[in-house]
C-alpha cells in the first residue's frame, strides 16, 4: 500500500481528540454513576450523577440513552474489576488467606459490596449482567475453596457471610456520612477477617447467609 492511502485512511488527529474525551467522559459517567448509585439506590436521579462526573446531561444521554442501560454498564464494569482482582490475588499471594485479605481490602476501597446489594435484583434478565456476576461469584467461591484447603479459612465460614460482611461495613448507616465510615472500614474489616481465622475460636450462631438470601435482606432505598 502506498503512503497516500496510508495516509487517506488515518483518522485525523482531531478524530483521535473526541474520540479520547468521549471515552474519558463515558468513564467519569459510569465512575460516578457507581458512587451515586451506593449513596441514592438504583433511582440515583441522573442529573446527580452528570453533575458528579462533571459533564452536562446531554453527555450523559449520549452516551447512555435510558437508566437501565447505565447501571448494565456499571453493573458488568464493576463486577469484571473485582472479578480480575480476585484471579489476580489468589495468583500473586503467598497463601489464600493474604489474598482473601487484599480482595476484602479491595472491595471496600471501590465499595463492592455495597454497591451489588443496592443494585441486588436489579437486570436479573439481562444475559450480560448475569453472566459477569456468575464469574464474580465463581472467583470469589475459587478464592474460599482455596483458603480452607490450605487451613487457614474456618470451615464453617461461607461466601455469603463474605458478601453480607462487605455489604454492611461497605454503606453508612443512616445519618452517619460516608467519609465518617471512611476512617474505620479497614480496621472493622480486620476485625472480621481475623474471626474468619482457622482454627476458630467459637461456634457460629445459625446457618450462612446464601447468596439467594441478598436481595431479601437489602432495600435499595434504605438509608436515604
Amino acid at each position: 500500500m502506498k503512503d497516500a492511502e496510508v495516509l487517506s485512511t488515518a483518522a485525523p488527529e482531531g478524530e483521535h481528540r473526541l474520540r479520547a474525551d468521549a471515552l474519558r467522559n463515558r468513564e467519569r459517567i459510569v465512575a460516578a454513576a457507581r458512587d451515586a448509585f451506593i449513596a441514592y439506590g438504583a433511582d440515583a436521579p441522573l442529573d446527580e450523577i452528570a453533575r458528579r462526573a462533571g459533564v452536562g446531561n446531554a453527555t450523559l444521554y449520549r452516551h447512555f440513552s435510558d437508566r437501565r442501560q447505565l447501571i448494565r454498564e456499571v453493573m458488568i464494569a464493576a463486577a469484571a474489576e473485582l472479578t480480575a482482582e480476585t484471579r489476580a490475588a489468589l495468583a500473586e499471594e503467598p497463601d489464600a488467606f493474604a489474598a482473601l485479605r487484599r480482595v476484602v481490602h479491595r472491595a471496600a476501597d471501590r465499595r463492592g459490596g455495597a454497591f451489588f446489594s443496592v443494585l441486588s435484583g436489579c437486570l436479573d434478565d439481562d444475559p450480560a449482567v448475569r453472566t459477569a456476576r456468575d464469574a464474580l461469584l465463581r472467583a470469589a467461591q475459587e478464592l474460599l475453596d482455596a483458603a480452607q484447603q490450605c487451613g487457614r479459612l474456618r470451615p464453617d465460614a461461607g461466601i455469603g457471610d463474605l458478601m453480607l460482611a462487605l455489604a454492611q461495613l461497605g454503606r453508612p448507616l443512616p445519618g452517619m456520612r460516608g467519609t465518617d465510615l471512611d476512617r474505620f472500614v479497614h480496621r472493622h474489616l480486620d476485625l472480621f477477617l481475623d474471626g474468619l481465622l482457622a482454627p476458630s475460636r467459637s461456634v457460629l450462631t445459625g446457618p450462612s447467609a446464601t447468596l439467594d438470601d441478598l436481595p431479601q435482606l437489602f432495600d435499595p432505598g434504605a438509608g436515604r
